[in-house]
């Protein structure tokens, strides 16, 4: 599928939902793409892409900045503390703020450093053992302590379990952002964006659908 048409999609689901045609922006998951694929959808003129790891990211990114003005760079990916400062100067927006020791650090690291990326937090929805993210139980506790330490958090992240209805999982996040005053909900990917759509997703992380599937090889 084309990035055309995956525009085309996002467009109809928003208005479908009665939203402005501003209300999503779409991240192309660029993780483990080849470089040839990543540059022909540059050439198409997006510039808003994710990653999942800080060193793929480090990888590939300034390189295409040096050529390519005006990316907006997402890690969506797992964080570990120790690579929060490369993360913190490489990224515009980090999507997985997921813990206590994450939160100390990236705002420590913001003083030093004088800038902070936009900040979501992850909510693990489906309460998995295996996944990251604050519970959903824990999660108003979570963003008031984040906001009590001057984090730009701009609003919640969630995976669904892969074997459960999704709509459920954005809806939880809808509502715990609604009554946290949070306005950005990161949620939806290339099997179900537009039900996050429909479910008040404002950015939603599409991949495979836009660069073709992933070869882990």
């Amino acid at each position: 599928m084309s990035l055309a048409e995956i525009n085309a999609r996002i467009a109809k689901a928003v208005d479908k939902s009665g939203r402005a045609s501003d209300a999503v922006t779409l991240i192309a998951v660029s993780k483990v793409q080849p470089h040839e694929r990543v540059v022909a959808v540059l050439e198409e003129g997006h510039r808003i892409f994710g990653e999942n790891k800080v060193q793929e990211a480090a990888s590939k990114w300034p390189d295409f900045r040096k050529t390519y003005q005006g990316i907006d760079l997402h890690l969506i990916g797992p964080l570990q503390t120790n690579k929060a400062r490369q993360a913190m100067e490489l990224a515009d927006s980090i999507h997985t703020l997921d813990r206590p020791k994450l939160a100390n650090t990236i705002a420590r690291l913001a003083q030093e450093l004088g800038k902070c990326p936009d900040l979501f937090i992850q909510v693990n929805t489906g309460e998995e053992p295996q996944k990251a993210g604050v519970l959903p139980e824990e999660a108003d506790q979570f963003i008031a302590e984040a906001q009590g330490m001057d984090l730009p958090i701009k609003g919640l992240m969630c995976i669904p379990p892969v074997e459960e209805e999704p709509s459920l999982h954005f809806a939880l996040l809808g509502k715990i952002a609604e009554r946290n005053g949070l306005n950005g909900l990161s949620m939806g990917m290339s099997s179900d964006f537009e039900t996050a759509i429909a479910l008040g997703a404002t950015h939603i992380r599409v991949g495979s659908a836009i660069f073709g599937e992933r070869d882990y090889g």
